[in-house]
């Protein structure tokens, strides 16, 4: 029948229809409506004849919703992970969050073979006993014997759970990283304590079927170097296990010069009034690594008398009678003077102290100060 046809037909029987749909509602999670969800839709017509009230209701469509899968995993802790050589169960925590609209197991895979640049530095070392567990109490810590579960079971939608990658640095690494990555595997969920099949997905070319829950990734390539892809239901991130320095190799050496005499100008000797210079020079023979808040203290020996203002610390010199070249003369009371270093005299102990903010990997720094023979 044309449109015209159905105007006039409707016109002469006097009836008017009003067509409306019902459905079904559901409260969505942030990741959606939950994966199977069955959505039912009914139309319904009211329209009168003849000053008749009357209406007919349409079939039900009917189509259940798919799982759309979807995860993110980060590092959950801020720069790396500082470790000591030879520590025992060091972690790396990771946060793994389902953003599936459906209970998700989930697959765990940790790396060492990080064969690409995800992280600045290099990586020169490997942890030994190398593990990944999931955090079964929930507090954030690895615990030896309470952390046992190998795989994510049961993971809620827009739930997050930590995992930790464990292991035992080496007792001869004394510096360096290690890298590390965890791989987060969707899998079937549904089963509580069952460890779920990886997941399959529907192919894209298939038609959608109305009765079946088809299988959808929905990820991103989150880390854009490779080891992970947009849409493969999987899920990268990456930490460092970094040893740092424990000591390095610091040498002190102490001469003593007699500079003067009232006697002799050309050759002063360890005569009573005569001043004599102690020099100490520390070095640092680590390539490298700084040595932090150096402290030199020397006591002013037994018949001798500590000669005010004269502590210089500074830059050594080749020959011990000018040991403190290019120095810095420091207050006898403990306050700043000129230069990065700090110089004081305890008149009570009869200590001379030399602090020194930072000494670097191969360099030198000196101390001197005098004495007059009683």
């Amino acid at each position: 029948m044309s449109k015209t046809g159905a105007r006039k037909a409707l016109i002469a029987g006097s009836a008017v229809a009003f067509v409306a749909a019902a459905g079904t509602a559901e409260a969505q999670s942030t990741a959606g409506t939950t994966a199977g969800t069955t959505i039912s839709n009914t139309a319904q017509a009211s329209y009168t004849v003849n000053g008749t009230s009357q209406t007919a209701q349409s079939n039900t469509a009917t189509f259940v919703v798919d799982r759309k899968v979807n995860l993110t995993v980060i590092a959950d802790q801020p720069g790396n992970i500082l470790v000591n050589s030879g520590q025992t169960a060091a972690y790396a925590r990771f946060k793994v969050t389902n953003n599936t609209n459906g209970i998700q197991d989930f697959h765990l895979a940790a790396t060492q073979a990080i064969s690409v640049a995800v992280l600045p530095g290099t990586d020169n070392y490997d942890l030994n006993n190398f593990k990944v567990f999931v955090d079964g109490n929930n507090n954030g810590t690895y615990d030896p014997g309470v952390d046992t579960m190998t795989y994510i079971d049961e993971l809620a939608p827009d739930a997050n759970i930590e995992v930790f990658i464990v292991g035992d640095v080496p007792a001869a690494q004394s510096t360096g990283l290690a890298f590390v990555g965890l791989d987060v595997i969707a899998a079937t969920g549904g089963t509580s304590g069952t460890k779920g099949a990886v997941l399959i997905p529907t192919p894209l070319n298939t038609l959608n079927q109305d009765s079946e829950i088809d299988v959808v990734f929905a990820d991103n390539d989150n880390d854009g170097v490779g080891f992970d892809i947009a849409r493969n239901g999987q899920g990268w991130a990456y930490a460092a296990f970094e040893v740092r320095a424990s000591n390095v190799a610091l040498t002190v050496t102490k001469s003593a010069n007699v500079i003067s005499d009232d006697v002799s100008t050309l050759n002063p000797k360890a005569l009573p009034g005569a001043i004599v210079e102690y020099c100490l020079k520390v070095t640092n023979g680590t390539t490298g690594v700084a040595a932090d808040n150096v402290l030199l203290s020397d006591v002013v020996p037994a018949n001798t008398t500590y000669v005010p203002g004269t502590i210089v610390i500074g830059a050594a010199a080749s020959v011990l009678t000018d040991c403190t070249v290019s120095g810095y003369t420091q207050n006898d009371n403990g306050t700043q003077a000129s230069g990065p270093y700090l110089g004081a005299y305890n008149a009570t102990t009869k200590t001379i102290t030399a602090t020194i903010p930072t000494l670097s990997g191969n360099a030198t720094v000196a101390a001197s100060f005098r004495v007059k023979i009683n």
